[in-house]
């Protein structure tokens, strides 16, 4: 009867044992859920899982509309973070754009373009002379050429009548004076005309050229700058062709062009000159020389 008591007290205490160990585990699994839980709760909120989640749905194609995304709070979240992306952008560009490119900008998309109110307005400095038809007799007036610079001037341009403008930029004695410094777009245009049958026969009887070496001309024109600090025209630019016409043709008609960009200073002298000012065709829409204030 002893030996069966004792048998059943330890048979209780071992099931008492496993009975508290069981809700021991059941308790901490219950504790650790919680906290697993909270941790879920507050990593759900924060800005990484924000992003994280907005990622997903942008990757499955879902969309959260306006009215039920603003009542969740990593809608904020991502609607202050793309604000502050597009002024960051906004403020870079603004910085790094020259302001030829705006100005270009704001003339075809004028809201794009902030405009600083306190600045004062820029004054517009811009030149387009053309060619002026002269009497035969002073069709030479460029004169001999010079022994600083190649080819012969040309003074005839007209500035007032037809095409031909300026805005504040002065014209004289052939040459433009640039107001002030910056950066500016010069272009040049002459047009030749070559009457090809009287020179063949004055080149024939001066020098005894052959017809082909006669019909050969060469047609050369060059951009100069004058500045106060030296005493020699500058070269700008310059442009050469020697093009021979067919042996049946009257005349011959060519025209050459160059441009591009230059850094001035106030009362700078521009000029064209040209390998014979009389083959010069000085109609406005054919001849012109120009310049206007970039930056």
């Amino acid at each position: 009867m002893t030996s069966s008591h004792t048998m059943q007290y330890i048979g209780l205490l071992l099931l008492a044992a496993i009975l508290l160990q069981t809700i021991a585990v059941a308790v901490t699994f219950i504790y650790f859920s919680n906290v697993l839980t909270t941790m879920k709760e507050t990593f759900s909120k924060s800005s990484v899982s924000c992003l994280m989640r907005a990622n997903i749905r942008s990757i499955k194609g879902l969309d959260v509309g306006a009215a039920d995304g603003k009542d969740d709070p990593c809608w904020q979240v991502t609607q202050q973070l793309h604000f502050l992306i597009e002024k960051s952008m906004s403020n870079r560009y603004q910085k790094e754009i020259s302001s030829a490119v705006k100005d270009e900008v704001s003339r075809v998309l004028p809201s794009l373009v902030v405009q600083d109110q306190d600045a004062p307005p820029r004054p517009k400095v811009a030149a387009h002379v053309t060619g002026s038809y002269i009497p035969d007799a002073d069709k030479d007036g460029g004169g001999p050429s010079n022994r600083k610079v190649y080819g012969q001037k040309i003074q005839s341009w007209e500035s007032e009548k037809g095409l031909a403008f300026l805005q504040n930029v002065e014209l004289s004695d052939g040459e433009l004076v640039v107001p002030q410094p910056g950066l500016y777009y010069i272009y040049s245009q002459t047009y030749f005309r070559h009457t090809l049958i009287q020179e063949d026969e004055v080149e024939r009887e001066d020098e005894g050229a052959s017809a082909e070496t006669a019909r050969g001309k060469p047609m050369l024109q060059y951009v100069y700058k004058k500045v106060s600090s030296y005493p020699v025209p500058i070269l700008l630019m310059k442009n050469a062709r020697t093009t021979c016409w067919s042996k049946d043709a009257e005349y011959g008609l060519y025209s050459i062009y160059q441009a591009g960009l230059f850094q001035l200073v106030g009362g700078d002298r521009l000029f064209v000159t040209v390998s014979n000012v009389s083959t010069i065709d000085m109609d406005e829409k054919s001849s012109f020389f120009g310049a206007f204030l970039v930056s």
